[in-house]
């Protein structure tokens, strides 16, 4: 545990401020959807000002309801690293100001290497492995070409500067296709999946002692690797010294031991257990109801 809770400014708070900054900043604050205010006026309507923490810490929540810009607040305040850019608005670091937190017991600062990891940031890793593989695809294929003109074309040494080209010559001449383009081609970055590939990079990304604020985890992973995920987070909580704040809609991640779920559809939003919520329930009712499709289904 390296952090205890976090306040959020309530209503009356942020009505305040917002009257002070002017008749424009009111007129916003009047507006339905006052969205160059972000982030004041989101989470007043949800009643939420108080957040506590556990060594893993879920924020659950429809499309909107504000769970990866609470998860941005908190990086931006405790300034913890990030890849991607925050989004912020005119308004952002003043909001910012009117936030609080505590550290937990014995603690005087956020350990080194924490941070945020975003679904944009696995995105981005998943994008830069597929270039890379594209780029050695795109070599393999001037290699097969340069090793069927080797084969074919006659070579002619005119002087000691055409050693080497007679040499890659040869070598095609006495090599199998694979064998010559092996040889000078870099090796592939990954042949997993986008899976495993987003699995390898949170294993890279997650070291010991520290926090760890996690968007949306689950994009990208099957059912499977959500769960190899949960276990693995499981794990680093207990084990390893680590805290995690995340958002989810992922059953499997929901469902890890011991984690306070912040249910952020509630009015006003509170603590809840994962068997309560919406898109669990969801989940259940779809099963229970094709339940008698199973019964044939060998198990493994």
């Amino acid at each position: 545990m390296y952090l205890e809770s976090f306040t959020l400014p309530d209503e009356k708070t942020e009505t305040g401020y917002i009257i002070s900054c002017g008749r424009n900043a009111y007129k916003s604050l009047m507006s339905c959807y006052p969205a160059d205010l972000y982030p004041f006026k989101v989470f007043p309507p949800k009643g939420l000002t108080r957040i506590s923490f556990e060594p893993i810490t879920v924020f659950y929540g429809g499309n909107g309801s504000g769970k990866s810009t609470l998860l941005n607040v908190i990086a931006e305040k405790l300034g913890l690293e990030h890849d991607a850019p925050a989004n912020h608005t005119p308004y952002f670091e003043e909001y910012l100001g009117f936030c609080k937190y505590t550290l937990s017991y014995g603690q005087r600062k956020i350990p080194g290497g924490s941070s945020i990891v975003t679904s944009d940031d696995v995105f981005d890793f998943l994008l830069n492995v597929r270039a890379v593989n594209q780029g050695i695809d795109r070599r393999r294929e001037e290699l097969f070409a340069e090793y069927k003109a080797s084969r074919e074309d006659g070579f002619t040494l005119r002087s000691l500067k055409d050693y080497e080209e007679l040499k890659r010559h040869n070598e095609a001449r006495g090599s199998t296709k694979n064998a010559y383009t092996a040889k000078r081609l870099p090796t592939a970055a990954t042949t997993h999946s986008n899976g495993e590939s987003a699995m390898a990079y949170f294993g890279e990304k997650i070291k010991e002692n520290a926090l760890y604020l996690l968007d949306e985890p689950e994009n990208s992973l099957s059912a499977k690797h959500q769960m190899e995920l949960a276990g693995f987070l499981e794990d680093s909580a207990r084990f390893y010294g680590c805290q995690f704040i995340l958002s989810t809609h992922s059953p499997f991640l929901l469902a890890m031991k011991g984690a306070r779920i912040y249910d952020l559809d509630r009015i006003p939003a509170a603590t809840a257990k994962w068997t309560e919520l919406e898109a669990v329930q969801t989940y259940y009712r779809f099963f229970k109801d094709r339940e008698d499709a199973f019964e044939d289904v060998k198990k493994p």
